[in-house]
């Protein structure tokens, strides 16, 4: 069993213990993406549609890496601190994905690590 593991200087490196994407089996699995700058800077204080902004350039970045392309996405689940900010972020991630309708959760929470207001994680299908 192989399992790729995938990472990009061109999408913000992981905060803890974990890779930015691992492929298996011509399966795609991005980790939870947060707001976080190529520096390392968090950026939890920055509007929300800036950081809606950020976490979708780094989905771009590290499918991009894994050789996939936003049509290849299968799964997007997005968590919001709050969800009276759902239609901003519909109408980012639809320039995001273009024609592409990949299935979706959208997920309320109380809270997200260091403060952010979005999250969000893939699943896209990768040659394999």
């Amino acid at each position: 069993m192989t399992i790729d593991l995938i990472e990009t200087a061109e999408a913000a490196l992981p905060l803890g213990h974990y890779s930015q994407a691992a492929a298996h089996r011509g399966t795609l699995y991005l980790s939870g993406i947060l707001p976080v700058a190529l520096d390392g800077d968090t950026l939890a204080v920055r509007p929300f549609d800036e950081q809606v902004d950020l976490v979708l350039a780094h989905a771009g970045a590290i499918l991009s890496k894994a050789g996939a392309t936003v049509a290849d996405i299968v799964k997007v689940s997005i968590y919001m601190t709050d969800i009276s900010n759902w239609t901003s972020f519909d109408a980012r991630y639809a320039r995001f994905v273009g024609n592409h309708r990949p299935a979706r959760a959208v997920i309320p929470v109380p809270a997200l690590h260091h403060g952010f207001d979005v999250e969000i994680e893939l699943i896209a299908a990768v040659k394999g």
